[in-house]
């Protein structure tokens, strides 16, 4: 009796329900099967890739194929792996002599009129793409200021950096810290270096142990020189510092472009240079702003400088192989 009522109630069920519609349901199958089975029974094409070009190029015309740009420069070692620091110096770890810092001038007469600067070697070695953006660069500032506008603003930027360099050697000359200095014997700068000197006031604060300023320091064996910025203590560690100034900012080490290879090949030749008894395995580039907003301080930690000493190495190389080219040409520069 009860599996009597349990099919009667489950029929009853079934007849309540409402029927499930498919989405297929409102398609004409007919007409669907005789369009499946015309694309089936249809011939495949039988071009291929080769015919598909050779059609375009009937119809278009040849295809023009551009290099297309390398995302990232090629990665080159050294054909000689010179080493970054002279293994009769050892690196410094007590506090240097009491003392005025090294100033050691560039003196071209004593058989350095062909010893190249670290400056020009990195200018004439630079890679296409570098050359590409600075020319396109030139070219847009010359657009909006002509080419008497370019050249005045080339010579106050230079005027600038000249006078940006001049303050610091004086505050470093002194052997003063800038923690320690008195807000009333602050000296007045010129107008046109009072924002960049504002900018980097925090990073003097950590400056201090100052070795050399404004010196030159020349690597014998691998015939290059240069003119370091500054070499002292940053938060305890001793660096070669490179004061730089921008008018955008640099927030990232990437920014800076070839300045870390520049600091690198300054410390390698001073490490190398009989006139410093002490060896540099850190770097630090600081660039001031102009408006006054702090300063960047990228430090360049000991691993981080032998990476760019062997790009700087690779750079060199590069140099030298144009030198010995017969298109090559000598000239003597300055610094």
């Amino acid at each position: 009796m009860k599996a009597n009522i349990l099919v009667v109630t489950v029929k009853t069920l079934k007849q309540l329900s409402p029927k499930r519609h498919s989405p297929y349901s409102s398609v004409d199958c007919e007409r669907y099967s005789s369009l499946v089975k015309s694309v089936m029974s249809s011939r495949v094409s039988s071009q291929t890739p080769e015919t598909l070009l050779t059609e375009d190029e009937h119809i278009y015309g040849p295809v023009v194929k551009a290099q297309t740009p390398s995302s990232r420069p090629e990665m080159r070692e050294p054909k000689t792996l010179h080493p970054f620091l002279h293994c009769e110096e050892s690196v410094e770890t007590e506090e240097p002599e009491p003392g005025p810092p090294a100033r050691i001038l560039l003196n071209r007469d004593q058989g350095r009129s062909f010893v190249p600067s670290v400056t020009r070697i990195l200018q004439q070695t630079l890679s296409q793409e570098q050359i590409f953006y600075l020319e396109r660069w030139k070219r847009k500032m010359i657009a909006e200021l002509g080419e008497e506008g370019f050249k005045e603003y080339s010579q106050n930027l230079f005027r600038q950096g000249k006078l940006f360099h001049s303050a610091l050697e004086d505050i470093l000359m002194s052997g003063a810290t800038w923690k320690n200095k008195n807000p009333s014997e602050t000296p007045e700068y010129p107008p046109e270096v009072q924002g960049y000197m504002e900018s980097i006031s925090h990073v003097l604060e950590d400056v201090g142990a100052v070795r050399a300023t404004e010196s030159t320091v020349q690597h014998d064996t691998l015939n290059y020189l240069g003119i370091v910025d500054c070499v002292a203590r940053y938060r305890g560690v001793l660096c070669v510092i490179d004061w730089k100034t921008s008018e955008k900012p640099k927030p990232f080490l990437s920014n800076t472009y070839d300045n870390p290879i520049q600091v690198a090949a300054y410390a390698g030749a001073l490490n190398n240079d009989g006139n410093y008894k002490y060896q540099v395995e850190n770097g630090l580039i600081v660039v001031a702003y102009k408006d006054g907003s702090p300063a960047h301080a990228h430090q360049l930690r000991s691993e981080l400088m032998l990476e760019y000493w062997k790009t700087w190495l690779v750079r060199l190389e590069k140099f030298t192989e144009q030198r010995s080219s017969p298109a090559s040409s000598v000239f003597v520069e300055k610094r």
